[in-house]
């Protein structure tokens, strides 16, 4: 059973065959069908120039979808501040807070957002990647922004989304709760969260360690059906694995007539067992183990699948084997 809250990543998969602007169309449902369900929060994904990801602000998501809803909390997860002036950052979450008060989250996180490097450069104005100093440095303004001038009553809750031990040495640091990305790298994921709890200081923000858990999750009625749904998201790791980025998004169909090699299919293989994938017991079951393991206060799941009544769908069956599994 998982007995901890349940929320969900968007990433806004631009699906082939589809304008950016049919995924725009959908975000307002997705989040309205998450409310329905009873998912906690919903956070928003900053990407860069890729054909397979929507490259819509955060921000803009956030209040998008804050609009059409009532109770979730809605967010970025995140907004990466190596490509915006902490000021800006701060009065932007700072009015959302203020517009929709206590249902307001800001995970910040640290990548450029893109596998371009000319994409990367021109978000930072031609600079390099940020360093570690810098990227402190930012995360440290837009908390002060936040407190000090930009403040319009109830303040945004702020999150720092790592996958490795320095981001977690940063968050313990500072104070924050930590997102960590087991989605992105699961293997790192036992260290970041030592190193976390090993290291946490209490803040304004935050009294006690407090962590967030994203998982990969897909599910469907059958194993058979999982399989299908996830194939597309096999297709663009794939890519991925091979250094490419402009590895567009494949209908289930597509991805069905997709040619794996060995070496793919046994990577993408071991990576499928870190996360959740299959029938709602399977899945349930899988998220109890990681929730168990990592001593998780909440589960964010992300669903990468084709078509979005899929994608509630698969929300939809965890959520109601999980809350038929604990019912009293």
């Amino acid at each position: 059973m998982v007995d901890i809250p349940l929320s969900a990543l968007e990433v806004a998969m631009v699906q082939t065959g589809a304008r950016a602007v049919d995924t725009l169309r959908d975000t307002a449902a997705f989040a309205q069908g998450l409310e329905r369900l009873g998912y906690h929060r919903i956070w928003y994904a900053e990407h860069h120039h890729s054909p397979a990801i929507g490259a819509f602000p955060p921000v803009v998501l956030t209040a998008h979808s804050a609009a059409s809803t009532s109770v979730i909390r809605v967010g970025s997860g995140g907004v990466l501040a190596p490509n915006h002036a902490p000021i800006t950052l701060a009065e932007q979450f700072g009015t959302l807070a203020a517009l929709h008060p206590g249902r307001i989250d800001m995970g910040i996180g640290r990548g450029p957002g893109t596998f371009d490097e000319a994409t990367a450069r021109a978000l930072r104005r031609g600079a390099g990647p940020a360093t570690d100093a810098e990227y402190q440095g930012d995360v440290e303004v837009i908390l002060s922004f936040l407190v000090d001038e930009v403040a319009l009553g109830p303040l945004p809750e702020p999150w720092l989304l790592a996958s490795s031990t320095a981001g977690a040495a940063l968050a313990a640091g500072l104070g924050l709760p930590i997102a960590i990305a087991h989605h992105i790298r699961p293997d790192n994921t036992r260290a970041a969260l030592e190193r976390y709890r090993g290291a946490f200081t209490p803040s304004r923000w935050c009294e006690h360690p407090r962590v967030l858990l994203c998982v990969e999750a897909v599910c469907a009625e059958t194993e058979e059906e999982a399989a299908w749904r996830v194939g597309p998201m096999d297709v663009v790791k794939a890519g991925l694995l091979k250094g490419l980025s402009d590895t567009p998004f494949p209908t289930p169909a597509e991805a069905a007539g997709h040619t794996f090699t060995a070496e793919e299919r046994e990577a993408l293989a071991g990576f499928r067992a870190q996360q959740a994938v299959g029938t709602p017991k399977a899945v349930v079951h899988r998220l109890t183990e990681l929730a168990d393991e990592t001593g998780a206060d909440e589960l964010m799941l992300t669903t990468p699948v084709y078509d979005l009544r899929d994608r509630i769908r698969s929300y939809e069956l965890i959520k109601n084997y999980s809350e038929a599994t604990t019912a009293p």
